[in-house]
C-alpha cells in the first residue's frame, strides 16, 4: 500500500486506516431492464455523487457486449470517459474497475493512466483486472490461460515506466527499455496508485506485496475476516493493501427493509445498510463501490437519499 509520504489526498479519500468510504460504478444510472445504458445526464449526475460525498467513480472496461453476459458497461472507453469526467468533476477520486491489462498493451495503458493522474490533478487510480469474460480474448488474440503471468509482467512494466527515469527492462511479451527513452508524464504525487481488481490469476502473497488496494467481489463476514488477515500476513513488515468490495445494488425506497441477497444483488434499506457498513469498517474493509444497474429507483434518487443519510452517518461514526 502507498506508504504516508506518497499517498495522495485523493487515494486518501478512498482507503484510509479504520475509516470505510462508499464509491459509485459507471454508468451512472438504474438500468435493470437492458444491457445497454442511455447515458442521459451522467455529467450532472455524477457532478451530484461529488456533491453528495462519495468518495469516488469507478469506470469499467468492457470492450465488446457479449449477449451471453447481458451487460455492456458505460460503453465508453474507460480512459476516454476518465477524461471526460476529469473535466466535470473537482474532487471525486477518479479511478477504473479495471482495465482488462492482459488485453491491453501496457506501454499505452501506463501513458494513458498517467495522462489522467495529470488531467485530474492525482485524483485517478489505476484499477487492474484479468476481466470476466474469455470470449474476448480470440478477438485480441491473446492466448486466455497466459493471463496471469501477463498480467503480472505487465503491471510490472506499468510500474517501472511511471517510477523510474530512462529504465532499463527487457521483457518476454512485451517491449525492451533501453535506457534512452522516458515515459511522460510522472505521476502528479510521485507514485500511481495501482489497484487490482478480482484475484486477476494472482496468488494473495503477490498482491500482498505489489498493489496499493484491493477491490474483489467478496462481502461475507467470514471470508472478510480471512482475506484482511491474510493480506496483514502476507505483507510481512509492510502495509498491506487496501480491502474493499464491489456489489450490484439496490436501494429499497422503505428505510427500515432489511438486508436481501438476490444472486449477486443487494437489497437493503438505508438503516440497515448504515449498520452493515459499520460493520464491515470494523471488519476491515475500507471501500465498498456500488453498481445501480439493477437498481428499481433512479439514480438520482439513490444517490440523493445517500448523500442525505448513509453518508453522513459513516462520516459522524469515524
Amino acid at each position: 500500500m502507498l506508504d504516508k509520504a506518497h499517498a495522495s489526498q485523493s487515494f486518501a479519500r478512498v482507503f484510509t486506516d479504520d475509516q470505510l468510504s462508499v464509491g459509485l460504478i459507471t454508468p451512472l444510472e438504474a438500468y435493470p431492464d437492458s444491457p445497454f445504458p442511455t447515458l442521459k445526464d451522467h455529467r450532472r449526475i455524477a457532478q451530484q455523487a461529488e456533491e453528495a460525498g462519495f468518495a469516488s467513480i469507478w469506470l469499467r472496461d468492457v470492450p465488446f457486449y457479449d449477449p451471453n453476459f447481458g451487460d455492456a458497461a458505460q460503453m465508453l472507453d474507460p480512459f476516454v470517459y476518465a477524461g471526460y469526467l476529469a473535466a466535470a468533476t473537482e474532487t471525486i477520486t477518479l479511478g477504473t474497475i479495471g482495465i482488462v491489462l492482459p488485453l491491453r498493451e501496457p506501454v499505452s495503458v501506463a501513458k494513458q493512466a498517467l495522462s489522467v493522474d495529470r488531467l485530474t490533478g492525482g485524483r485517478f487510480v489505476l484499477g487492474l483486472s484479468t476481466g470476466d469474460r474469455p470470449v474476448e480474448y480470440p478477438a485480441f488474440n491473446v492466448d486466455f490461460d497466459d493471463r496471469g503471468a501477463r498480467y503480472r509482467e505487465a503491471m510490472e512494466l506499468i510500474r517501472t515506466l511511471e517510477s523510474e527515469a530512462f529504465p532499463r527492462k527487457t521483457t518476454q511479451r512485451f517491449g525492451t527499455l533501453s535506457g534512452n527513452l522516458d515515459l511522460y508524464p510522472k505521476p502528479v504525487n510521485g507514485r500511481l496508485p495501482i489497484m487490482a481488481v478480482g484475484r486477476s490469476r494472482q496468488p494473495i502473497e503477490w498482491l500482498a506485496r505489489n498493489v496499493d488496494a484491493w477491490i474483489w467481489a467478496v462481502d461475507d463476514d467470514r471470508a472478510i475476516r480471512e482475506i484482511v488477515d491474510a493480506l496483514k500476513t502476507a505483507a510481512g513488515d509492510g502495509a498491506p493493501p487496501a480491502y474493499g468490495y464491489s456489489t450490484f445494488f439496490d436501494l429499497d425506497p422503505n428505510p427500515d427493509a432489511p438486508y436481501q441477497r438476490f444472486y449477486n444483488v443487494v437489497r437493503i434499506g438505508r438503516k440497515a445498510l448504515i449498520d452493515r457498513l459499520l460493520h464491515h469498517r470494523d471488519l476491515g474493509v475500507r471501500h465498498i463501490a456500488l453498481n445501480l444497474k439493477p437498481s428499481q429507483r433512479s439514480a438520482q434518487s439513490v444517490i440523493e437519499e445517500m448523500g442525505s443519510h448513509v453518508l453522513p452517518a459513516l462520516k459522524s461514526a469515524s
